[in-house]
């Protein structure tokens, strides 16, 4: 066949790998937004989430044509012109932020208060947001992988490859975050970062994602350093307290 080629073997290889690195903020608001829906349904909501977000990336690749269409000027403001993808990257930012936003002082004020805390949310508004967002994270995606790959074929598979090996691990990805609250705290923040690199690309400033990327390993990293050493004392005070209890059987 045809598309059973070197180029295209690279190609997918390539574009696979984009699609996960790029998908990284995707599985952490994907964390985030489904730790509203009942315990017993958060998971099955993850994995229809990027279930949804799979066929909303493969739409976009069968409608590329438009998609590219997007980055034609629509309307100048004070002699910026603004595009389709500028509209998309502008209202993507902005959600980002302020639902971010939300998420930090709903998380801040129910760690303070003794609240009954917030209603469930309902899954269709959970899966109405993960499709939202998917459309702004899988936009640039999209355009790059058509300036890697020729063929539709190939980035197809590419988006159904990443997204299963994303479903392999959302969950566990997922349930740490959620089990450690300076690591939600974290991921939060990433959004809110995310969010205004959107909204920087949207008003023609874009900032090289490059930079954005270390900025999150390089916390992440110092995170989890702290997360080990905290979880030091707490395992020395485990022993500490077996040790005493060992010495008190013996002394009986």
């Amino acid at each position: 066949m045809d598309l059973l080629t070197i180029d295209n073997l690279v190609g997918l290889v390539t574009v696979t790998a984009l699609e996960i690195v790029l998908g990284i903020d995707n599985i952490i608001f994907l964390a985030i937004i489904t730790s509203r829906v009942p315990v017993a349904q958060q998971s099955q909501t993850r994995k229809i989430g990027l279930a949804l977000a799979m066929i909303m990336r493969i739409g976009l690749l069968l409608a590329i044509s438009w998609v590219v269409s997007l980055t034609a000027p629509l309307f100048s403001i004070m002699d910026k012109a603004f595009s389709g993808r500028d509209l998309v990257m502008l209202g993507g930012g902005l959600f980002l932020i302020a639902k971010a936003t939300f998420e930090i002082h709903g998380t801040i004020e129910d760690h303070k208060s003794d609240k009954v805390p917030h209603p469930a949310k309902s899954i269709p508004l959970v899966l109405l947001q993960i499709m939202m967002i998917d459309i702004v994270f899988s936009l640039d995606s999209v355009i790059t992988a058509v300036g890697m790959v020729g063929e539709v074929e190939i980035m197809v598979a590419a988006v159904v490859i990443s997204v299963a090996i994303m479903m392999i691990f959302a969950n566990p990805i997922s349930l740490y975050i959620l089990r450690h609250p300076t690591l939600k705290m974290l991921g939060l923040s990433f959004l809110i970062l995310v969010g205004f690199v959107l909204v920087a690309d949207g008003f023609g400033k874009p900032i090289e994602k490059g930079y954005i990327y270390f900025a999150m390993g390089f916390s992440f990293a110092v995170e989890m350093l702290n997360l080990k050493l905290r979880s030091k004392p707490a395992q020395e005070a485990s022993e500490d307290k077996w040790k005493t209890k060992q010495n008190g059987n013996d002394l009986a």
